[in-house]
């Protein structure tokens, strides 16, 4: 793979890993979003049942939903960030590997080179 090839493949993982990396953010506020609605959900769960709310059916039944509806979202969002990050961790460390067998020259070689001394 020449030089040019492996820039290309560099500019590729490193748009890749900006995808991954604002899924993750994404799934951090979905969590963030689940865990408040499972307590919002046992909060009013348990205001139910302590008698602070009336009984009433209907009531329960969308607390019984809010608390089973964001333990679901948690859980299914878990792991969709474990496998975002997992594919976060291969495209940087295969990117590294590409950074590792490119030629790379120190700028200031390059201006001693090509640039005459003067005394």
């Amino acid at each position: 793979m020449d030089d040019h090839d492996g820039r290309e493949e560099i500019a590729r993982l490193e748009a890749r890993i900006e995808e991954l990396a604002a899924g993750i953010e994404t799934c951090r506020k979905i969590n963030l979003a689940a865990k408040a609605a499972i307590a919002v959900g046992g909060i009013w769960l348990a205001a139910i049942m302590l008698g602070a709310i009336r009984f009433d059916p209907m009531a329960l039944i969308g607390a019984i939903a809010t608390v089973l509806g964001g333990t679901v979202l948690f859980g299914s969002n878990r792991s969709t960030s474990q496998e975002k990050t997992t594919a976060l961790k291969a495209a940087e460390a295969q990117r590294a590997e590409l950074i590792g067998t490119i030629d790379l020259m120190v700028v200031g070689e390059q201006e001693s080179r090509s640039l005459p001394r003067l005394n």
